[in-house]
């Protein structure tokens, strides 16, 4: 109504105009006139009838801040809760596993792969580090895909400003693509027979020149993909999603669908004969920016690390 003004709940104890009970009995108005030869009791029971009404009053106004204190952290960031929360689930994954198998003994600590069971928007592997600055690169793995339709996204290398830095994706009825800075070529590549199958892709700032390899032989190459870009430092490497934002904002169906290892990055373009090599397994060439490395990948979400040693499961089939 017009003519009153809003008091703060501190501001309204302290000014009478709230009267709190007291063990039942509600405070009534003394006289303001007592006979001389009245027993001054009355003015003792008033004095401390008012210390506790102010002790009582204290403590209210203290439960009032906590709820006020605890309704401002409630509406925290409700992202940075979710990612704290989906990291405890996985530690306690981990320990549950130990548990039961004892701790993982990756030995050497690369004799392991990451496996993606199903298609979903929260499973995935990301890496502890980061890249630098890049004018060129070349990015490896061994995949063995196990999607019905499109293979997914492999990786994913997303900075600020720009979720799509570097990316290989199929997505649906379109072919493989290898995104840099979201300028787009299109791979020659075939990978969704269930089997385990080396891939990289080599790229450089100059002319934008590129080339896909599969199982060690040059599929496809060509130029002017996103020519004279140079690669952002800081963000954020994920294996298995397509980011939409800086390390989150997946989609399912843009999900990777099976099982990857020996992830490796270097700062130049391998030459053929030493991508020949680790497709062959007679060289075992470890990435000079982003090793593959149990130290270095964290997994979320219920996606798994299990040993694995990729050229001797090969020797066996």
């Amino acid at each position: 109504a017009a003519g009153r003004t809003w008091m703060e709940p501190a501001a309204l104890l302290h000014s009478g105009l709230i009267r709190l009970p007291l063990f039942g009995i509600i405070e009534q108005e003394l006289p303001a006139r007592t006979n001389a030869s009245a027993p001054t009791s009355p003015a003792l029971t008033r004095d401390a009838l008012h210390t506790k009404m102010e002790q009582l009053e204290e403590q209210l106004l203290s439960k009032i801040l906590t709820l006020q204190k605890e309704r401002q952290a409630a509406s925290s960031d409700r992202s940075q809760q979710q990612h704290d929360i989906e990291k405890e689930l996985n530690s306690l994954q981990n320990r549950v596993t130990e548990l039961e198998h004892g701790p993982p003994s990756y030995n050497p600590p690369d004799a392991f792969k990451v496996t993606i069971p199903v298609q979903n928007n929260y499973m995935y592997a990301r890496m502890k580090k980061t890249l630098p600055e890049l004018y060129a690169f070349t990015i490896c793995m061994w995949l063995k895909s196990k999607a019905s339709g499109g293979l997914g996204t492999p990786f994913s290398y997303s900075v600020p400003g720009q979720a799509n830095e570097i990316v290989l994706l199929e997505w649906g009825t379109n072919p493989l693509e290898l995104l840099i800075n979201d300028k787009v070529a299109q791979l020659p590549l075939s990978l969704k027979d269930k089997a385990w199958h080396h891939i990289c892709v080599a790229w450089t700032t100059r002319d934008g020149k590129w080339a896909a390899y599969q199982d060690g032989e040059q599929r496809g190459a060509s130029e002017n993909l996103a020519s004279w870009h140079a690669i952002k430092p800081q963000g954020v490497i994920i294996l298995g999603q397509e980011q939409d934002t800086l390390g989150g904002r997946f989609d399912a169906t843009q999900a990777f669908v099976g099982e990857i290892t020996q992830f490796g990055i270097w700062d130049h373009m391998l030459a053929p004969a030493e991508i020949l090599a680790m497709a062959n397994c007679t060289s075992h060439l470890q990435g000079n920016v982003i090793q593959w490395d149990d130290q270095v990948v964290e997994v979320f979400g219920g996606a798994g690390k299990a040993s694995f040693a990729v050229c001797e499961e090969r020797m066996k089939a």
